[in-house]
């Protein structure tokens, strides 16, 4: 006759429980759904700060695990604390599970910052959250919306972005400068009802009687209600720079350009070949040397040119697809404009809908969660 099992303890039974939710989680965090918090204005009004998304895997599809070694359900630190949750001891080869889509045109997406190799930073809890502070599946998430796809060719003339020579479809609620004339004299309160937090009055224009210039930063969808104001004369978009200006920081760096006049440039594709004459080594140096799967202590790059392996090369086939982002607030993100492409293996999901959104600064108590803003789906 078998003896009875004995029955688990309560402390073990605990246990049990703790590490099937553990194991559960993190399954789903991997396979499916992985939630993410907003926590810049890089894409306002489309995401707020205080939005909480979630995030599908099933979309692209997941990555294997590339840095196995890690504290479940953390990413970069042990919660609130600086140190790190994972070990580097072993690494192992990236690939991605079938998905039912490929990042497409204007997909909001989260990814992996690769970070900037012309940034200084070499100190992970100073720097830069990219390639010089931690693995590729551990490196910051950020999120912008996907404006060109492999092979695209970008450029950005007077605020307007081209994807290969014709105007890129504009998200709603990304944000422009625009000049905004009124019979009126408009207030505080009038922007702050028009959902407007970036405006200024031209004071040389003010000065005609009953005419009230201002420069405000808004969306399409905000300026077409302003439109419908008996005492809004005109909103005309405008650009703060012009074809000429120049502005440091913005890739690559040796090109002379802005943010509203930005390129042309590539965004490289699997199998496409370059020559590497001295404009495009300024493209894509650093993607060879960094990104494209090359062992970057092989890849010198020097007086223009390039050398793999003491070898120098003259073109150059790239390695794996490669996607160009920038935020729908185009004036407060960093971006592709300033640090290049987001490499394939770099792709983390797509953001699909928002489930919770909290405002950080409320009127109130009452206003602390903006409940017209929950289970919205992510356009």
């Amino acid at each position: 006759m078998s003896k009875p099992k004995p029955k688990k303890s309560a402390f073990r039974e605990w246990l049990d429980s703790i590490v099937f939710a553990v194991v559960a989680a993190t399954l789903i965090r991997w396979l499916f759904l992985e939630a993410y918090t907003i926590p810049s204005s890089s894409m306002e009004k489309s995401l707020l700060i205080g939005d909480f998304l979630f995030v599908s895997k099933l979309h692209y599809g997941a990555r294997t695990p590339g840095t196995p070694l890690q504290v479940p359900l953390t990413h970069q630190t042990i919660w609130g604390t600086n140190i790190p949750s994972f070990s580097t001891l072993i690494q192992l080869p990236m690939y991605r599970l079938p998905g039912f889509s490929d990042v497409k045109r204007n997909d909001v997406v989260v990814f992996n910052y690769p970070g900037d190799p012309d940034e200084p930073f070499e100190d992970p809890l100073q720097g830069n959250g990219g390639y010089k502070a931690f693995p590729v599946d551990l490196r910051t998430n950020f999120i912008k919306r996907c404006i060109g796809v492999a092979g695209d060719v970008i450029e950005i003339k007077k605020a307007v972005v081209y994807v290969n020579g014709k105007e890129a479809e504009i998200p709603p609620r990304a944000q422009f400068f625009y000049r905004l004339e009124s019979n009126d004299l408009l207030d505080d309160r009038f922007f702050e009802n028009e959902d407007i937090q970036a405006y200024s009055a031209y004071p040389a224009d003010s000065i005609t009687t009953s005419k009230y210039v201002y420069q405000i930063r808004t969306t399409p969808q905000i300026v077409d209600g302003l439109k419908k104001h008996s005492f809004i004369k005109s909103v005309t978009h405008e650009s703060p720079y012009t074809s000429t200006s120049t502005e440091n920081g913005l890739f690559p760096v040796t090109a002379k350009q802005n943010l509203d006049y930005w390129g042309p440039v590539q965004v490289p594709k699997e199998g496409l070949t370059i020559q590497l004459d001295s404009a495009n080594v300024a493209k894509y140096a650093n993607v060879i040397k960094y990104f494209d799967h090359n062992d970057a202590d092989k890849v010198v790059i020097a007086n223009g040119k390039i050398s793999i392996d003491g070898k120098a090369i003259t073109s150059y086939t790239f390695k794996q697809d490669y996607y160009f982002m920038m935020g729908d607030n185009r004036y407060e993100s960093a971006d592709s404009r300033f640090w290049g492409f987001v490499p394939a293996d770099h792709i983390v999901g797509k953001a699909v809908f928002i489930w919770m959104s909290i405002d950080p600064n409320p009127k109130s108590v009452l206003n602390k969660i903006r409940w017209n803003r929950l289970f919205r789906l992510i356009h």
